[in-house]
């Protein structure tokens, strides 16, 4: 039943996206850009629908009180596509820094283009960093929420966390809090997957790191604080849901996180 369920979402979830796209075309690039804001901010509700009555996917979120008014970069742990649409009905005005050849994608890269996302070719050093980071402050100067992931890339549940220094350089030169955020959805929605499994999951918004912190501070205290939470809320999802097959990191890590909760009891 998983795999079948599995294989009706995916079906259901990328024709959702695309004749979206197509229909809603007309109405979105002639709204203006916070107006055609919301046909992405229904579309990330409808996936979560789908999530819950296909696959049997539930979820929930702690911590709404800790997202600051105005600007604030939100860092959360990425480790599927999931998390990269789920917090959009949430968020006033987001934008994001994303690679460059995603632009490229027909439709995809003109939505994006039209919610003026920053594109970044990933090698560039120099002026084009420059640019980006100029970029970067004009958008928050309207009171937008940058959206960072702080490890670049997706990372499997459980697994060595690889954070990248570019963060704490954001927090220098935007001065503006970083908001973490923890959460396990690639228990659900694994990556390099097409399964998808049923169960409840929790994000947590932990408190925001306020500005004015050295960078190397910063970066320690983010690193610090959010593998602190993401561990005992792997934990918790895992105790929760006992029936989602864990991938090597996950199994390796909850072993250690174990033996030392048994250590110190």
């Amino acid at each position: 039943m998983i795999a079948l369920r599995s294989v009706l979402f995916n079906t259901i979830f990328y024709a959702n996206l695309i004749i979206r796209m197509i229909v809603l075309s007309p109405y979105y690039f002639l709204a203006p850009r916070l107006t055609a804001y919301a046909i992405p901010k229904n579309w990330a509700r409808s996936n979560h629908w789908l999530m819950r009555v296909i696959v049997g996917t539930t979820f929930e979120i702690e911590g709404l009180e800790n997202l600051p008014d105005g600007s604030y970069i939100l860092a959360p742990k990425h480790q599927s596509f999931w998390d990269t649409y789920a917090l959009l009905p949430w968020l006033k005005d987001p934008v994001y820094i994303l690679k460059r050849e995603l632009m490229w994608i027909p439709l995809f890269g003109w939505y994006a283009k039209k919610q003026r996302v920053i594109p970044v070719d990933r090698g560039a050093r120099g002026k084009v960093m420059v640019e980006v980071l100029k970029r970067t402050k004009e958008e928050l100067s309207t009171g937008r929420q940058l959206i960072i992931y702080p490890e670049g890339t997706r990372r499997p549940p459980g697994a060595e966390p690889v954070y990248k220094y570019g963060i704490a350089r954001m927090y220098r030169d935007l001065a503006i809090p970083v908001v973490p955020i923890v959460m396990h959805p690639g228990l659900f929605w694994p990556r390099r997957s097409i399964r998808r499994y049923p169960g409840h999951f929790k994000v947590r918004i932990l408190p925001p790191i306020m500005p004015g912190m050295d960078p190397d501070a910063f970066f320690a205290h983010l690193i610090e604080v959010s593998e602190r939470a993401s561990d005992e809320l792997l934990l918790e999802t895992v105790e929760r849901n006992p029936h989602v097959p864990l991938p090597p990191t996950a199994v390796e890590r909850l072993a250690e996180l174990r033996k030392l909760k048994a250590a110190t009891a």
